[in-house]
């Protein structure tokens, strides 16, 4: 019974078939073919890029280190005290010209950029100076004292005898580090005797110098009132200080002040200082001078009460040498 029924089942499905084939919708379908299962194709490698060795840097360059600029020596301050060189005996390397007339002081006019008159006459006596802005010292270095000479290897009308000079001028030209304009008598002076000429047919020359104290026998400090001087403004030069030669600050106590009450100076240009005041100044005047040593005198009521423009006035003071 069982197998006649799997008979009768087998023949429906045949004929189900047979009606598939002609079109039945009920029927199965064939079986879909199966679906090939791709064949995955190696993927095609990226090419590695070669990353070149880094190229090796360039080595730091080692910074080379100029050397040094040897500092200016200072030519010294008070009493001839100055850096040394090479030289014995304090003596610095410098170069000497000359200006004005063969046997004259310099400026035509006998004075020069610090305001000292007459530098013709004693006790300057024409053995002056230009000096450049070691010497100068935008003024501060105005009356200030030097030695100077030179040899036989410099010109051979050289005699190598020192002569004393004071700084009354200003040249800024770059002729060396040390540059002395001296006047036709100073440059003349380094010559042997009856060479002179000679020596300043050289026109420039090497020479040598040191820092000396400055010594006006029988002067005192002397101060000049400028012209142009009133009771509210006051410009003093001062003149002749022993030592240092140099001025590094005025002060002054006026007559209608408190005793004791000193008023600063200001630095006008090369030895001369100014006071500017609102109140009118009022005599007499006391004046303390400080020099580029730090060492100071007063010269109490200097100037009189009924003092004047264009007038000097010498006091009874006077560094020590």
């Amino acid at each position: 019974m069982a197998a006649t029924s799997s008979s009768s089942y087998a023949v429906a499905v045949a004929l189900l078939c047979l009606l598939a084939a002609n079109g039945c919708c009920g029927c199965p379908g064939p079986a879909p073919a199966p679906t090939p299962t791709p064949t995955r194709a190696p993927a095609t490698s990226s090419p590695v890029p070669v990353t070149p060795p880094p190229a090796p840097a360039p080595p730091s360059p080692v910074p080379v280190t100029p050397p040094p600029v040897p500092a200016t020596p200072s030519p010294g301050s008070g009493s001839g005290s100055g850096s040394t060189n090479s030289s014995s005996g304090g003596w610095l390397d410098a170069r000497a010209t000359w200006y004005g007339t063969a046997d004259g002081a310099g400026p035509d006019d006998n004075g020069g950029a610090c305001g000292f008159k007459n530098v013709n006459l004693p006790p300057f006596n024409a053995m002056t100076s230009c000096g450049n802005e070691p010497l100068f010292k935008d003024g501060k270095g105005c009356g200030s004292c030097y030695q100077i000479r030179c040899v036989g290897k410099a010109h051979p009308a050289c005699s190598g005898v020192p002569e004393t000079v004071i700084i009354t001028d200003m040249n800024y030209y770059p002729v060396a580090r040390y540059h002395f304009d001296l006047s036709g008598t100073a440059f003349g002076a380094m010559a042997k005797d009856g060479r002179n000429d000679e020596l300043r047919h050289a026109g420039i020359i090497d020479m040598q110098f040191k820092r000396v104290p400055c010594q006006y026998p029988g002067l005192s400090v002397t101060f000049h009132v400028e012209k142009g001087s009133n009771p509210n403004y006051l410009a003093i030069l001062v003149e002749y200080a022993n030592g240092d030669g140099d001025v590094a600050q005025v002060d002054l106590m006026d007559g209608g002040e408190p005793t004791g009450a000193w008023r600063p100076m200001r630095h006008s240009w090369g030895s001369i200082w100014r006071l500017d005041t609102r109140r009118p100044l009022r005599g007499p005047f006391s004046l303390r001078v400080t020099n580029g040593s730090g060492r100071s005198l007063v010269a109490d009521k200097v100037i009189p009460a009924d003092w004047q423009a264009d007038a000097v006035y010498s006091s009874d003071v006077q560094f020590d040498d």
